[in-house]
């Protein structure tokens, strides 16, 4: 007889390698045909809801790397609480309006001048959609479950329709209004932007001081005196109006040379250096106050400039005197309009002067600086011209530095909401907590939100125009835009006249001829996203408002997290989402910015080609999303090895439970202490790692999963188990609880592993015996109650230890040339008092430790000097006595007492002939 055909060896067609670049996309097709995310609604139909609200991505090429992070975190959230007892529907969304596209399509050769707006949108619509149509079909390849073939747009008829309601409640509540305000805007955009669109970048700007001289000194200054004022914007010169000075403050008027100059008190020591005064002199002080009124000549237009009083003014740098120019600066602005200074702003929306800044028009601002300051020099008002680099404010798309300029735009209120926002934001639930503290300190600071851009993909801003200019917004108009936007689209605003778009018979006391115009101005696209709440989530069936959670990266609190909490509050009093969870972002390897330029991009597109999207499913589980994440090519293939390890126990799993059914279970009080104790470490795994999931902390999720699979299952259990699986007869109780074990620890592993590598888990379920359809429409295992778990756990956990210190003898014995393998050995063990009447107890010691026979020798001061010494017990390793069980290998004196079988020990012989004979 061949012993090998008598042994039990695993055997599954469960492939080692994963091949996961062809297998996805056939599964995910089978997905899409089996209709899988209906039916895990239709599963936990009359479950409590739980609604991720979908943050639109915005529709313009591939998707990227913190894409993939973004949609893979959503889709492990939403798949999980589908299997725990919770109905999780999931509507992707696109952000599909705005600039980026305009310039698109500008870059595929559309000329926008040959066309009308109406044809202009319409082909920016269309591309839009097929980016739509692109990024969806990538997103799904990261095997992202939601609605796709209903996903939300924001181009959607319903959604601007929606859009138009929120606009007109937030109007009719008085939230809404039009002024001439400083607001940043952008030449590169030629738009005007909010603060959510602003980031800051480094920047080389000119820094000069200029004297401004004394035309009326009011008996406070004298003719003679000049008034010091610093400025980092030359080009801004034209522009000037006034002088503010800080009413607290005190002003020195200092003699260098045959000048007079006026400076506050405290700068004069540090504006000697900077401007490389000769012994200056100060002649008198003066309160900042009494400076107020007194006029000055502008340096080179015959222009008063007007010294005011503002509490902006610092002694942080310059001179404490600051040049004021209403339409260049907030603080300017308001400033300005108390003292009823014009808001001059002679710079166009590319950025270029106009005639208003005679000698300087035409040239684009930045370019000015040098012609401006020569002028400067020339009259001799430039006292000193030097060079820095400082934090200015960018374009957040463009990339570009923004100015401040004085333009007629829309104004939603913050301030009027304001105390309800901050009282909302104490109400949501924030992970990390610091996100509380950003948004709370940027709505806290905030006056009001520019909703107006001046472009033309976008939802247009429903507002007509009376012959008297009073901008009309009525409950009629607002609805019956909403209802055309609603047939229509929002293409219909510039398909018509204002006439065609104003209700029938529509009459206004401020067009007494019936002549109406209409606002060209598009809404910002932060007005356009926030308004999901009302166009998504109020509006379809199986979502409701507020969304359970909103996850976005953590530059979305000053964007949709910001915009989405503004326009809520404002129509409903409420903030839309009842918990906010953030990400960071995705660097390379080094921690560095990923650029093209560098080239240490990593593509999403291209590892789901080479190394598949469970990969990039398990890579996002890996890392601690809420900080900035690391991904390189390098950490990709570590987090594959990791992946190999995981299937590589599900291979030996499945191999093990061949032969094996449901109805096979041995009850766990039938069960070995071993396999009890297998039991309960699994149900450890099964609360540690549902906890990790209620949590977010899919790091924790992970690494529970991966120890448990190296340490507890490899390097343990499966290790010890395997001569129990290969060796005893196929029904005994011993194998079949360790089948037991292996099938449920299988069967909880892949439910748990389901969200996050939902394509392997599927793979691995359809192998497991018993199981039908899919794992991703089963529930979550349950934890589960063991009434002797606390002792057997004690006890194992003592055994453990006392196995690892067995096995540090074993491999001193091995490298001593003393044993080769550990079924070579004998073990005698030397224990404490305590332990030896604890270890008198303990059975099939040598299984536990793989060797041929264990003794317990006398006490731990027994112990001969050869012995190994450890904290309860001292080891002595010897060649095992008897000879080799041709079948299991163990050494044993019992090898050759059968006749029939002279060649196995007395356990091999009986299960042979009890099994395989006859």
């Amino acid at each position: 007889m061949n012993y090998k055909d008598t042994l039990l060896m695993p055997k599954t067609d469960f492939p080692m390698r994963g091949n996961l670049p062809n297998k996805e996309p056939k599964m995910q097709e089978q997905w899409k045909k089996d209709q899988v995310y209906k039916k895990s609604l239709e599963r936990t139909e009359g479950r409590p809801l739980f609604v991720l609200h979908d943050g639109p991505p915005y529709a313009n090429g591939d998707i990227h790397i913190g894409h993939a992070e973004n949609k893979v975190l959503k889709d492990i959230i939403v798949r999980y609480k589908s299997m725990s007892g919770f109905r999780a529907p999931y509507v992707p969304g696109w952000d599909t309006h705005g600039l980026p596209i305009e310039q698109a399509l500008t870059k595929k050769g559309v000329n926008r001048k040959k066309m009308s707006v109406a044809e202009f949108r319409e082909k920016c619509m269309e591309y839009a959609l097929t980016q739509v149509e692109h990024q969806k079909a990538q997103f799904m390849k990261l095997g992202v479950r939601g609605d796709w073939e209903h996903p939300y747009v924001t181009l959607d008829k319903n959604y601007e329709a929606e859009q138009i309601k929120v606009f007109g409640e937030m109007a009719k509540k008085g939230y809404i209004y039009k002024d001439k305000k400083t607001i940043y805007w952008s030449p590169s955009s030629e738009s005007a932007l909010a603060e959510a669109e602003i980031e800051y970048q480094d920047k080389r700007s000119p820094s000069i001081y200029v004297a401004f001289k004394v035309k009326d000194g009011k008996n406070v200054l004298h003719q003679d005196e000049e008034v010091v004022i610093w400025t980092t914007t030359p080009w801004t010169m034209p522009s000037n109006l006034g002088i503010a000075v800080n009413p607290k403050f005190t002003y020195s008027v200092v003699q260098v040379k045959d000048r007079k100059f006026v400076v506050a008190e405290d700068l004069v020591n540090s504006l000697t250096e900077t401007l490389e005064w000769e012994n200056p002199k100060v002649l008198r002080n003066i309160n900042g106050k009494d400076l107020e009124y007194v006029v000055c000549r502008h340096p080179f237009y015959d222009r008063d400039s007007l010294m005011i009083l503002g509490d902006h003014v610092t002694l942080d740098a310059g001179t404490g005197c600051v040049h004021t120019a209403p339409g260049h600066g907030e603080d300017d602005f308001f400033v300005g309009k108390k003292y009823g200074l014009d808001i001059l702003c002679p710079v166009d929306e590319k950025g270029v002067l106009t005639h208003e800044a005679p000698g300087f028009e035409g040239l684009f601002y930045d370019k000015a600086n040098k012609p401006i300051t020569d002028k400067l020099k020339e009259v001799g008002a430039l006292l000193k011209l030097e060079f820095f680099t400082h934090s200015y404010p960018h374009d957040w798309r463009t990339k570009k530095p923004v100015i401040f300029r004085a333009t007629k735009q829309w104004f939603a209120s913050i301030k009027a909401i304001r105390d309800q926002m901050l009282e909302e934001i104490h109400e949501v639930k924030w992970v990390p907590s610091w996100g509380e503290t950003r948004l709370f300190n940027m709505i806290r600071d905030r006056e009001d939100w520019c909703i107006s851009r001046q472009r033309a993909w976008g939802v247009p801003i429903p507002v007509f125009y009376g012959e008297d200019g009073e901008p009309i917004i009525t409950d009629e108009t607002i609805n019956h835009i909403s209802t055309l936007f609603r047939e229509y689209g929002s293409n219909v605003w510039f398909e018509r006249e204002a006439k065609e778009l104003l209700p029938e018979g529509f009459t206004s006391e401020h067009s007494p001829n019936g002549i109406f115009k209409k606002e060209t101005d598009i809404m910002d696209v932060w007005f356009d996203s926030g308004s999901s709440h009302q166009g998504v989530l109020a509006s379809r069936p199986e979502l409701r408002r507020p969304a359970d959670l909103y996850l976005e990266g953590s530059d979305q609190y000053r964007g949709w997290f910001n915009s989405s909490l503004s326009t809520s509050v404002a129509v409903t009093g409420k903030a839309p989402y009842k918990q906010i969870l953030s990400h960071g972002f995705t660097l390379d390897g080094e921690g560095k910015k990923m650029s093209k330029s560098i080239g240490n991009v990593i593509d999403p597109i291209k590892v789901m080609k080479q190394l598949g999207a469970d990969i990039i499913r398990l890579w996002v589980s890996s890392v601690d999303y809420q900080a900035d994440a690391r991904v390189s090519n390098e950490i990709l293939n570590q987090v594959a090895e990791v992946y190999r390890k995981i299937r590589n126990t599900m291979r030996f799993m499945l191999g093990n439970l061949n032969g094996f059914e449901a109805r096979d279970r041995v009850d766990y009080n039938d069960m070995p202490e071993l396999e009890q104790y297998m039991m309960i470490k699994l149900n450890h795994l099964v609360d540690k790692v549902k906890t990790g999931y209620d949590q977010y902390q899919f790091l924790t999720v992970y690494n529970t999963i991966h120890n448990y699979c190296t340490t507890d299952l490899s390097a343990f259990y499966m290790d010890i188990a395997k001569d129990t699986l290969y060796i005893e007869s196929k029904n005994s109780l011993r194998r079949k609880s360790a089948q037991t074990v292996l099938y449920d620890t299988i069967t909880a592993l892949t439910k748990l592993l389901s969200p996050i590598i939902p394509h392997t888990a599927e793979e691995v379920w359809s192998y497991i015996p018993g199981t039908e359809g899919y794992v991703q429409l089963s529930d979550m295992p349950e934890v589960q109650t063991f009434d002797n778990a606390p002792e057997l756990e004690g006890k194992w956990d003592k055994l453990v230890e006392l196995r690892n210190d067995v096995l540090k003898s074993l491999e001193k014995a091995r490298n001593a040339k003393i044993i080769g393998k550990s079924l070579e050995a004998g073990v005698t063990l030397y224990p404490s008092e305590a332990f030896g009447s604890f270890l008198k107890d303990a059975k099939d010691l040598d299984k536990l430790f793989i060797v041929s026979e264990v003794h317990l020798g006398g006490s731990l001061d027994d112990a001969p000097a050869e012995s190994e010494s450890y904290q309860d017990v001292a080891v002595v390793v010897k060649p095992a006595e008897g000879e080799k069980c041709e079948r299991c290998w163990t050494i044993s004196p019992t090898v050759g007492e059968d006749h029939d079988h002279p060649t196995l020990c007395s356990s091999c012989a009986a299960i042979v002939k009890e099994n395989y004979e006859g």
